[in-house]
């Protein structure tokens, strides 16, 4: 039997599976072509796992996700400019 490493019902444990459902959802609607909600969706799972890695001081996951964050970010901008034609 394996022991589990990271404590369950703490404020990252409850960011990290609201995250991971974000995410799952941007992949269902991305894969059905739904933009850009999809976007919306990546950013807002994207920042709850930036949070979860700050809150375990893991480099590998903050690099990860601040690097998606800001390419979602961007093309959220993109989208906005070609909508608004700014």
């Amino acid at each position: 039997m394996m022991n589990k490493l990271t404590p369950v019902h703490t404020k990252d444990w409850y960011i990290k599976w609201v995250a991971s459902a974000f995410i799952i959802i941007a992949l269902l609607l991305t894969s059905n072509n739904v933009y850009p909600l999809n976007l919306v969706f990546h950013a807002i799972g994207l920042l709850g796992w930036l949070l979860v890695g700050m809150f375990w001081v893991d480099r590998s996951l903050i690099v990860v996700n601040a690097i998606g964050l800001s390419v979602i970010l961007n093309s959220l901008v993109i989208y906005l400019i070609d909508l608004f034609k700014l």
